[in-house]
């Protein structure tokens, strides 16, 4: 399974459900930065997902994130995701979110590792 290059671009409109105030993160009312890092996130999985061996799926372990510039309800991001570096099991990505305007959102890095989905969760008993 060799990801690096691979790419995702991903499209979000901003509601208000969307907004700092409404998920808890800020008192604006616009993109809450933790509704933008899961779609970033969601991204990197549909990078990654598709290649994955049946039985497995990936999991986020670590996120380094700027939110350069805010968008307001009725916006649009697009987010991107590519593969930049893989080792057995970890996953690399760039990520990037621009808005409608053209403004660069956000970038940053984020790192998944790939595990077995049912021995994963047999650690929570």
């Amino acid at each position: 399974m060799d990801l690096v290059g691979r790419s995702v671009e991903q499209e979000w409109p901003v509601t208000s459900a969307d907004t700092a105030n409404a998920v808890g993160s800020g008192s604006l009312p616009v993109l809450g930065t933790p509704r933008l890092l899961a779609w970033l996130e969601a991204t990197t999985c549909a990078v990654i997902d598709p290649a994955l061996p049946e039985g497995s799926t990936s999991v986020g372990t670590r996120v380094d994130l700027e939110h350069l510039a805010p968008t307001p309800v009725g916006g649009r991001v697009t987010c991107s995701a590519v593969v930049t570096g893989q080792t057995s099991r970890a996953v690399t990505f760039a990520v990037m979110a621009r808005d409608d305007r053209g403004a660069d959102v956000a970038r940053g890095t984020i790192t998944r590792v790939v595990v077995d989905a049912e021995r994963f969760l047999a650690r929570l008993a």
